[in-house]
């Protein structure tokens, strides 16, 4: 940048540097996107071709970050987990969430006319993606923010389901299908899924009840240094990364709760 004297108004500029030797994950959402959904007919309760977009966006912007281990998404938002000692973008904030979100964003609209060839987007109603970046200084802290985002799919699917097939299928108006679930426990919900509606909750698709899971898949083999290892040189961390780019990406709808999952799985959460 070629001096001026206009150039000392770069000393309002200030970074926010997270912390280090801490977990990040950037949950990117969508904005507006109930408006969204009405203006282009997603299909209720569950749009499949929005989610598999949602997971082709997601899964494009971890090919794009090597840094990112692992991804779960469900209705409009996904959570990246990084990794613990990665140093992307010298871990500042903004440039975190403004890369994640602007990424996500560009991925999402790219592909859209993939998913829904007969509804293409307007500059009326164009989808945008918002990010946050959160810091959890222990294993088990990430684990229970994964924990909680996959509870938080089930309590609103189940929710969601009863709630659009009480009106797809008994004819109630929103108004009345709100006031039918009002105070409703989960059990209750079954039970008017089961009796009233003829659905087996247990039968609905796994995308649905459990969300989706992306996994940047690595074989540990004894003679291979940790991802997170602080003493390898530049060098070496640089051809470990082209490496880690180039572990496949696989998609999963399963339980992540259990602790087997991440068991199975400890790269994910080297220290």
């Amino acid at each position: 940048m070629a001096n001026s004297k206009f150039e000392y108004v770069k000393a309002f500029e200030k970074e926010v540097y997270l912390l280090p030797e801490t977990y990040m994950v950037v949950r990117v959402d969508g904005r507006g996107f109930h408006k969204l959904s009405e203006t282009y007919k997603f299909e209720k309760p569950n749009d499949l071709n929005a989610l598999e977009l949602m997971n082709k966006a997601a899964q494009s912007v971890m090919e794009k970050i090597p840094e990112a281990l692992l991804a779960y998404g469900d209705s409009d938002e996904y959570s990246f987990l990084l990794q613990k000692n990665c140093e992307i973008f010298e871990r500042r904030e903004a440039k975190l969430t403004s890369t994640f979100s602007s990424t996500f964003t560009a991925y999402y609209n790219f592909y859209w006319k993939d998913y829904f060839p007969n509804s293409p987007l307007t500059p009326e109603r164009l989808p945008t993606f918002d990010a946050r970046v959160v810091l959890y200084p222990n294993q088990q802290n990430v684990k229970d923010y994964f924990s909680w985002r996959q509870v938080d799919c089930h309590i609103n699917n189940l929710y969601n389901t009863t709630f659009w097939q009480l009106i797809l299928k008994k004819g109630l108006t929103p108004q009345e299908s709100e006031k039918r679930l009002m105070g409703t426990l989960s059990s209750d919900k079954n039970e008017i899924l089961f009796t009233e509606l003829g659905i087996n909750y247990n039968d609905e698709a796994e995308i649905y009840k459990k969300g989706t899971v992306l996994i940047r898949e690595w074989e540990l083999k004894d003679d291979q240094p940790s991802l997170n290892e602080r003493e390898l040189s530049k060098r070496q961390k640089d051809r470990l990364r082209k490496k880690f780019r180039k572990a496949k990406i696989q998609k999963y709808h399963i339980d992540i709760i259990n602790e087997g999952f991440w068991n199975e799985r400890p790269w994910l959460l080297e220290s």
